[in-house]
């Protein structure tokens, strides 16, 4: 059977976005830590924007738009800069998961961005849920290449 690199690639962006999740599906405790957010792609200003503005999109689905205070570990990463804005435009206060935010709406979030050839993967995750979405890198920023994978959880 004939195979074409496009689908091998397909096949392995599946993978590498399923397999950390079906693990996260076993534990029952330990397995979120909020602290660990990484942007290992470098994203462009422009693609940032784009998979934050998405990604928070869809997490509002899911949590609420607006409906509590983001507790993010950020770095200074084009897209921690994205996602801050991006969470501020659906309503949601952030703080600094350093600050100890108090309240009753408290959502701590991590993130993940990575690249490999030309595919970004990303992926959300809080107590709750975690999204993740692959996208291609344009010249304008990126286009979703996948659908949301969504993993909810019951604390």
């Amino acid at each position: 059977m004939f195979y074409t690199r496009r689908s091998i690639l397909k096949a392995i962006s599946i993978s590498a976005l399923a397999t950390p999740m079906a693990g996260c599906m076993t534990s029952q405790s330990g397995w979120f830590n909020p602290t660990s957010s990484i942007d290992a792609a470098n994203l462009s200003p422009s693609a940032a924007s784009i998979v934050a503005g998405d990604m928070v999109a869809k997490l509002s689905e899911h949590v609420g738009a607006g409906t509590g205070t983001i507790a993010l570990k950020a770095d200074d990463s084009e897209f921690a800069l994205a996602l801050e804005n991006s969470l501020r435009g659906w309503g949601y206060a952030v703080a600094e998961i350093d600050q100890q935010p108090t309240g009753d709406a408290i959502i701590p979030l991590a993130y993940t961005i990575d690249s490999d050839a030309g595919q970004i993967f990303a992926r959300l995750t809080t107590p709750t849920v975690e999204l993740a979405r692959t996208y291609q890198a344009t010249p304008s920023g990126a286009s979703p290449t996948s659908p949301v994978s969504v993993l909810t959880r019951t604390v």
